[in-house]
């Protein structure tokens, strides 16, 4: 019951690394803020955290979409309405997407960075005033590709460097407020991520067999293991930490060819 009585706020809640991390918080005795695009998976994850949670809190639920600036707006006004502050905030909402610097066109580009770095500027920044009352805390989920170089998702690595990037500066920023900023970053994990990037189902197997060469530890990880790892970043057992980004990922980040 480490965050009962506390408010989190989950970004891209209604699938994978979100709405693991919304299960995983629930457990422990936070009233939630769901937010995604999809209504109708963000009423199942809703269920689900509901009939696994200790404090009989029904999460709120609200929509939208992360690059309209009215949208998130409305997402965090909504949210300290319905629950009156914010403790934690967990920017997880993200795209991928292929592509190198022969074939990144700047449309794809630009739909990257405004997904997964513009949105996250917006979204903290309004957090902020309320994290300062409550002396809370701002997961980021990154990625692996954030902290090394790989060919063939050049739009996607840059936009998780900034994001780790970004996590230093506002950790800098916001420590003598007493507000932590970190960030994790995960390696490949099974999710709909890939697919919904236009990975077919074979590709997809193929990927997740090649990861058992990629990651140290020999497989995928799962969204459970990441949630674990923002759970961590966002509680108090981890109180003097901030700045970091925390590798998930099978020891991927470590690796490097011979």
């Amino acid at each position: 019951m480490q965050f009962a009585g506390k408010v989190v706020l989950i970004t891209g809640a209604s699938s994978g690394i979100g709405s693991a991390t919304a299960a995983h918080f629930s457990k422990l005795g936070a009233s939630l803020a769901l937010t995604g695009r999809n209504f109708e998976n963000l009423k199942k994850v809703s269920k689900e955290c509901l009939s696994n949670s200790t404090n009989s809190c029904e999460p709120f639920i609200v929509t939208g979409e992360l690059t309209n600036e009215n949208d998130v707006k409305s997402i965090l006004q909504k949210t300290i309405e319905h629950f009156g502050r914010l403790d934690v905030l967990v920017n997880n909402a993200g795209i991928i997407s292929s592509g190198s610097i022969e074939n990144t066109s700047l449309e794809q580009y630009d739909t990257i960075m405004n997904t997964n770095v513009r949105s996250i500027y917006q979204l903290t920044s309004l957090a902020v005033p309320h994290l300062i009352s409550t002396k809370g805390s701002i997961v980021n989920v990154s990625s692996v590709n954030g902290i090394r170089a790989f060919t063939g998702v050049l739009a996607y690595c840059v936009s998780k460097a900034a994001v780790d990037h970004f996590t230093r500066c506002v950790a800098l920023e916001l420590a003598p407020k007493q507000v932590r900023c970190n960030s994790v970053n995960p390696g490949v994990t099974i999710t709909n991520l890939h697919k919904r990037s236009g990975m077919n189902q074979e590709q997809y197997e193929q990927f997740l067999k090649r990861s058992q060469e990629t990651h140290a530890l020999g497989r995928p990880g799962t969204a459970e293991e990441v949630a674990k790892s923002i759970v961590f970043l966002a509680g108090d057992d981890s109180s003097f930490i901030t700045g970091v980004s925390l590798p998930c990922d099978g020891g991927r980040h470590a690796m490097c060819p011979r």
